[in-house]
């Protein structure tokens, strides 16, 4: 017997078979429970409410009862309710044809495109590629941001974190790396976003040429935990497809910490015990199977762009700690530069890039010398400003305080205003070398 006939008789028999239905066995907050039926973690499940069918994940399992989260809105369910289990989990569309679409949480169009129930769908649930199969981070990917081309450059492959508290640029940087990269293709996460917000990005920051080619994965605020949760998975499996065929690809995630967040509303709604700060141990095991799936493999690369939201400007917060450990690099916006209208705000002296092989030694030492300078300056500069610094005390703070107006012009730069790899180094060696 083919394959072909063997899989069509499962088919056969499947819908011959008729559907067990279980039933909804109580209903609070944002938990369905569910007895009477049979899934494994993960699995989606039908319940059939009054004002139709409401698509529910299972998240957890205890003594035959599953304890479901909603991925719509739940008004109108009751106890009592027919559930009927898919047996299946998440699937998504993928292919060429996502290029230029807007997508919501779990993948299904929500701009005015046409359907795309003709491409293959996938799992959403995938597998991180082999270490030893990854091959090593050697090229640098152009962001298009002279700050962190050159100071902090990031490799094709690699996963940067850009961390800030609210209002000091997160986004805006993000936009502007999303028209300035060099990058084949970009996929762009907005996951707990501001409704208004959405349209702005697309029209304003985006723009037309950058989002033909971009995939735009939506889940704003007011969405279920679980569909924030699952944008960001969601966009990860679109991109590891396109990696899977051989593209380099850039995802750009806005944010992580809303991530976070999500998985902290749906595991204390299963019953998990908060730990650190009121995050139960599920987030800080859900960050590193999101985060280790970006990177190279043999068939491509997704260098991961991911903001992450610190609470009250303390870097040192569980989300942000936590980030900073997995990624291989991190990016500082201060509120500090933010209100002196410097932009990006980026502190370079609290920045770093954990692979250092993308770069030149030539541009190594034009790197570390303007890091010099600029902690030079850092020292210096309360004195400088009450009156009390001495000209000749320090050769580095000399030459600083000459350049300052300078080094602050190459690190100062409009958001319609991306500089290619090669102009940021060849400004920084100018710089550097008078």
């Amino acid at each position: 017997m083919s394959a072909l006939t063997a899989e069509r008789g499962a088919a056969a028999r499947a819908a011959v078979v008729p559907p067990r239905l279980g039933r909804v066995s109580g209903l609070l907050g944002l938990r369905v429970t569910v007895s009477g039926v049979a899934a494994a973690l993960g699995d989606l499940l039908e319940v059939r409410g009054t004002i139709g069918p409401v698509p529910v994940e299972v998240v957890a399992s205890e003594h035959g009862v599953l304890t479901c989260l909603p991925l719509a809105e739940t008004t109108g369910l009751r106890v009592g309710d027919h559930v009927e289990a898919s047996g299946l989990g998440l699937r998504i569309a993928v292919g060429e044809d996502l290029r230029g679409r807007v997508l919501d949480g779990l993948g299904r169009p929500i701009d005015d495109g046409p359907s795309l129930a003709h491409l293959p769908q996938v799992v959403v649930n995938n597998e991180t590629p082999n270490a030893l199969l990854r091959p090593r981070i050697d090229q640098q990917l152009s962001l298009g941001v002279r700050a962190m081309d050159a100071l902090t450059a990031c490799g094709r492959g690699q996963r940067l974190g850009i961390m800030a508290g609210s209002g000091v640029g997160k986004s805006s940087l993000l936009s502007m790396i999303a028209r300035g990269t060099d990058a084949e293709i970009s996929v762009i996460a907005l996951i707990g976003e501001r409704g208004r917000e959405v349209r702005e990005f697309l029209e304003n920051d985006l723009g037309t040429e950058g989002l033909a080619r971009s995939i735009v994965v939506v889940a704003t605020s007011d969405e279920p935990p679980v569909v924030r949760l699952r944008a960001a998975f969601v966009a990860t499996r679109i991109a590891e497809w396109f990696r899977d065929s051989g593209r380099h690809v850039v995802l750009m995630m806005d944010s992580l910490t809303r991530v976070a967040l999500a998985q902290r509303e749906i595991g204390l709604s299963a019953g998990e015990p908060p730990a650190t700060r009121g995050f139960p141990p599920s987030v800080f095991a859900m960050l590193p199977q999101l985060l280790e799936r970006a990177g190279t493999s043999p068939s491509g690369s997704i260098t991961g762009l991911y903001t992450v939201l610190v609470e009250g400007d303390d870097m040192q917060d569980p989300i942000g700690d936590s980030a900073r450990s997995i990624l291989d690099g991190h990016i500082v916006l201060t509120r500090e530069l933010a209100t002196s209208g410097h932009f990006p705000s980026i502190d370079v002296l609290e920045s770093i890039s954990r692979v250092s092989a993308i770069v030149s030694p030539t541009g190594k030492q034009d790197a570390q010398r303007l890091r010099r300078l600029l902690a030079a300056h850092r020292n210096v500069k309360e004195l400088v400003e009450i009156g009390a610094y001495v000209q000749g005390t320090d050769p580095d703070a000399d030459l600083a305080l000459a350049l300052m107006p300078a080094i602050e012009a190459f690190l100062r730069q409009d958001m319609d205003d991306a500089t290619p790899a090669a102009e940021t180094w060849a400004a920084l060696s100018q710089l550097v070398m008078t």
